[in-house]
């Protein structure tokens, strides 16, 4: 199953109709005339909308009231009051995919796809950074953005921060909770994993043609559940869910795209010092002992600070390291 944001479902007319008149009893025949619709094609929408989740009240000689959302992340909600300018205007929902990131790759390059989020309420083959498997059950929010940067090549390497940034904001604002960063893309809840970025850039001549932003949050997921089957993973250091309750992942994602909108409007404005010092205020990482596991061999040292380009500084006695590309291990 697949909806997107731009195409023209039928039932969305009567969807909107429901929404408009939330409170009252809409009957069956005033929809018909209005839309101008047959009964039965009434019937059929009501069905369709039920069956994505709309709680529908029904009544005999009333008719129909809407009751409760969807809690599924369908396109016309996700764009329904969003702030942002650009991202998520154009929006693909599927129910199971292979993985949003292999799809929003394949459009990438399409300038019409600048902004587009693709998301799934499950993914068979999720992954995570160096390759690694990304269990995607159904509770998780799982996303790619496409995103055309006008900024330096340079900056390519600051996204995974940035972008873990603007989530960690959202996060505080919507859940009213605070959890921290590790470097470089993780967001985590009392130590354990709650979320993870990952980047796949396409440079063509020493510039940026696209990014695909891959976003995987344990929104509400059962974490033993998903524990065992992911706790030989390298570098595995535990898992948590954000929520428990009932809390809706509409909010959240709508709160992180103009978070990350206007983060990214920082990096464009060359204003890193910003986006480096909140960083670091929620960074688990900065100040600690650390082990990391880089291409060229394990270090050990003391996380210093990350410069402009999302590197992280290590200190190991009286030399310094940078490191663009590593596994973190706390001490």
């Amino acid at each position: 199953m697949m909806f997107t944001s731009f195409d023209d479902f039928s039932f969305l007319k009567i969807l909107s109709f429901l929404k408009a008149h939330k409170s009252e009893f809409l009957s069956g025949q005033d929809m018909s005339d209005i839309l101008k619709i047959s009964r039965v094609a009434v019937w059929k929408d009501i069905k369709k909308i039920r069956s994505l989740g709309y709680k529908i009240e029904s009544k005999q000689n009333l008719g129909y009231r809407l009751l409760d959302s969807s809690e599924l992340l369908l396109p016309w909600e996700i764009t329904e009051n969003l702030t942002t300018k650009f991202l998520g205007k154009r929006v693909y929902y599927f129910d199971t995919i292979d993985a949003t990131q292999n799809f929003a790759t394949e459009i990438a390059s399409n300038d019409i796809e600048n902004g587009t989020i693709i998301i799934s309420k499950k993914q068979t083959e999720g992954r995570g950074r160096m390759k690694r498997k990304w269990e995607s059950p159904t509770g998780g929010i799982w996303m790619s953005i496409i995103f055309h940067p006008k900024f330096d090549v340079s900056y390519a390497t600051l996204v995974p921060i940035a972008t873990s940034l603007a989530l960690c904001i959202a996060i505080e604002k919507i859940l009213k909770i605070k959890p921290e960063l590790k470097w470089p893309n993780d967001v985590t809840l009392k130590g354990k994993k709650v979320a993870g970025i990952l980047v796949d850039t396409s440079i063509i001549s020493n510039e940026i043609e696209s990014m695909v932003l891959g976003i995987g949050i344990n929104f509400k997921i059962r974490p033993n559940k998903l524990a065992g089957s992911i706790k030989k993973t390298p570098n595995f250091y535990g898992i948590a869910t954000l929520v428990k309750k009932n809390e809706r992942a509409l909010p959240l994602i709508q709160q992180f795209l103009h978070e990350l909108e206007n983060i990214f409007q920082l990096i464009n404005s060359k204003n890193i010092k910003k986006i480096k010092s909140e960083w670091t205020k929620r960074s688990s990482t900065i100040g600690k002992n650390i082990s990391i596991i880089t291409n060229g061999g394990n270090l050990n040292g003391k996380a210093i600070k990350i410069d402009s380009n999302g590197a992280l500084i290590i200190s190991m006695g009286k030399k310094t390291e940078r490191i663009l590309v590593g596994d973190v291990t706390h001490g």
